[in-house]
């Protein structure tokens, strides 16, 4: 998984934005109905997570930070979406550490994997 030691543009080519078969396991797990609503969940709390997100600043709010990237991280995992649940762990891990411009950087390279993931959301 994710080594939040690595740099950054390094640690994401090495992930996958995907992974193709999380979702059809979680289908066969609790079935295409619930599968496609817990999705469904999914990405509207992550859009308000990530937009919540914009409203914080890591040296005031670094705990709330942490928390929330940790639940994106595990939920966007869940689904495969591995770009981003690296991103939420590399945010929950170093948070208390970022200034307000890598902060910010961060965001919006969480907020291009959760359109590229939304975009390579299966259908059915």
């Amino acid at each position: 998984m994710f080594d939040v030691n690595l740099p950054l543009a390094e640690a994401l080519d090495a992930e996958p934005a995907r992974e193709p078969r999380a979702y059809e396991a979680l289908v066969a797990e609790i079935g295409e109905d619930g599968a496609g609503e817990v999705r469904g969940v999914f990405w509207s709390e992550t859009r308000a997570r990530l937009q919540s997100f914009r409203t914080l600043s890591p040296a005031q709010h670094h705990a709330r930070i942490a928390r929330e990237a940790h639940s994106l991280k595990s939920a966007a995992g869940t689904f495969g979406y591995l770009r981003l649940a690296a991103l939420a762990l590399r945010l929950e891990k170093t948070v208390q550490n970022l200034g307000e411009a890598e902060f910010r950087a961060l965001l919006d390279l969480m907020d291009a994997a959760y359109a590229a993931a939304h975009a390579q959301e299966p259908q059915g």
